[in-house]
C-alpha cells in the first residue's frame, strides 16, 4: 500500500463516517467497512492469489480499492457491481484518486443479473456488502460462480446477525464449503469452497 493510496483511503473515511452521519437517505449512505477489514481483504486477495475478483456493493469504492491493492501483487481484476450512478461516479473518482482504475471494470447493474449471467467457476474471491434480504436468493450462483478453492467473504457477519443468519445457515449446512467468522470490522463471514 503505498503512503498515497493510504492517504486517499483515510479520507473516504472521514468522507464516510461525515455523510453516514448525516445522511437520512440510505441510498446515499455509504455504509464503508473498517480499515482493520480493508487490511484483512486485501491480505487474503494476496494469500488465496485472487486474479478475478468480484464485488457486490461497491458504496464509494472504499472496500474495492482495498481488494484493488491486493490483485495489484496477483496481477488480477476487480469487477465490481452497484446499482447507484450516484456511488459510481463517487467511486470512478476514489479508484482515480487511489491509481487503481486499471485494476477495475465497474458495472452499474443488478447485482442479482450479473451473478445470473456469469460463467460457471468464474470467480476466485467474491465479496458481498449490499441487499443482505437477498443473498439467499443470489446463493445458487454465488454457489456456481466460485471456482474451487473460491473465497466467499461477506460482510456484517456480526453487526447484522439476523439479516445474515439465513445465508450463513445455508453455507454452513452445505458440505462443499468451511466457514468461520471473524471478528474484524462489523464481522466477515469466511466460506472456502472445497477443491473437490
Amino acid at each position: 500500500m503505498t503512503p498515497a493510496r493510504r492517504d486517499v483511503l483515510r479520507e473516504m473515511e472521514r468522507f464516510g463516517a461525515e455523510t453516514d452521519a448525516r445522511e437520512t437517505d440510505n441510498t446515499r449512505r455509504m455504509r464503508n467497512i473498517t480499515f482493520d477489514t480493508g487490511e484483512l481483504l486485501s491480505m487474503l486477495v494476496r494469500m488465496t492469489n485472487a486474479r478475478r475478483v468480484l464485488e457486490v456493493g461497491m458504496s464509494n469504492g472504499y472496500s474495492t480499492i482495498w481488494r484493488a491493492d491486493g490483485v495489484e501483487a496477483t496481477g488480477g481484476r476487480i469487477e465490481t457491481v452497484d446499482a447507484s450512478e450516484y456511488k459510481h461516479r463517487l467511486a470512478r473518482a476514489n479508484f482515480t484518486r487511489a491509481a487503481v482504475s486499471h485494476l477495475i471494470d465497474l458495472r452499474l447493474e443488478d447485482a442479482g443479473t450479473v451473478l445470473r449471467d456469469r460463467a460457471a467457476e468464474s470467480v476466485e474471491f467474491l465479496f458481498l456488502d449490499t441487499q443482505r434480504a437477498r443473498y439467499i436468493e443470489w446463493w445458487p450462483d454465488v454457489r456456481r460462480v466460485l471456482v474451487p478453492g473460491g473465497l466467499l467473504v461477506v460482510d456484517n457477519a456480526t453487526s447484522h446477525p439476523d439479516e445474515m443468519r439465513p445465508l450463513m445457515s445455508l453455507v454452513q449446512a452445505d458440505s462443499e464449503f468451511t466457514s468461520l467468522t471473524i471478528p474484524v470490522g462489523k464481522g466477515e463471514f469466511v466460506a472456502l469452497k472445497s477443491r473437490g
